[in-house]
């Protein structure tokens, strides 16, 4: 006769139970059941790509590429040094391997230093663990010969996907760094072309790509230089020109430094407003390497 009590109260046991692990469980599913966020959204607001920076003030970053060289690398920091300027270089790995006293001259003088890859190839069309590879070699390299970690990184011909941006920033912490002056100095065209296009296409916030293993490009530098020191530009680092970034687009027309007398007593003109070469990537199929 007591069967009935003892059902009733087994009964009220087992709601309250279910009451209580039924919510964990409903949580739990739909827990697993949230997919994480897409690669393609995360650091969404966050800019990774640069071509140019938007600054006050007649700032400029000029970048090499493709060494360090054994014998031209050194010429070009020789001419910094005299006339106190700072340039950022994208290394090659194999590279650094080969001259590794030109990259801790660099360091050791105050430029910087970005990864270029190990050997150069078109890193849109590796896998990502090629890519990972390409990039880790170099950055070990450059950590162990001269003691910096890079900020930066520049993909050879410009080529690197959105999607690999986003995974590349987020896991080594790199800017990915372009360019808006491009004086195709990998076509050897001679010094006074080489410099005649940087000179004309340099503006504030610009950053302009030359290679430091062509010795046409390093016997052009002292006029390029001069002429955009007269001119009123003052040369940074990358990094210190993406500090000086106030955010937005740059104007298309930047405003130039105004023109002023050389040492000689010369008129030196204001900087030229439109680039005479046009800011573009590499295409994929270029011949030579940026």
């Amino acid at each position: 006769m007591h069967t009935q009590p003892r059902k009733m109260i087994g009964l009220s046991l087992l709601a309250v139970t279910l009451l209580l692990i039924l919510p964990t469980v409903a949580s739990a599913q739909n827990t697993a059941a949230t997919p994480p966020a897409p690669l393609s959204t995360a650091g969404a607001t966050e800019k990774i790509t640069f071509t140019d920076v938007n600054v006050d003030g007649p700032y400029i970053a000029m970048t090499f590429d493709d060494g360090p060289h054994g014998t031209n690398t050194p010429k070009l920091l020789e001419m910094a040094a005299k006339r106190h300027i700072k340039l950022t270089f994208f290394v090659l790995g194999e590279c650094v391997e080969q001259n590794p006293t030109v990259l801790q001259r660099e360091v050791a003088e105050g430029h910087e230093i970005g990864n270029h890859s190990w050997s150069h190839p078109n890193l849109a069309k590796l896998s990502d663990e090629a890519v990972r590879s390409q990039l880790q070699r170099t950055e070990d390299i450059i950590v162990k010969t001269a003691g910096v970690k890079p900020k930066l990184m520049r993909p050879p011909y410009g080529e690197l996907t959105k999607r690999q941006r986003i995974w590349v920033n987020r896991d080594f912490g790199y800017k990915v760094i372009l360019w808006d002056v491009d004086p195709l100095d990998w076509k050897r065209p001679g010094p006074s072309v080489v410099a005649r296009r940087i000179i004309a296409g340099t503006r504030p916030g610009s950053i302009i790509l030359s290679h430091d293993i062509h010795p046409p490009t390093i016997a052009a530098m002292s006029q390029v230089f001069d002429a955009l020191l007269a001119k009123g530009f003052k040369f940074v680092t990358v990094s210190e020109l993406l500090a000086m970034d106030k955010g937005g687009e740059r104007p298309e027309v930047a405003k130039t430094p105004q023109a002023r007398l050389s040492p000689r007593g010369h008129v030196v003109p204001p900087s030229a407003t439109v680039p005479e070469v046009q800011p573009a990537q590499s295409p994929a199929t270029a011949t030579s390497p940026h």
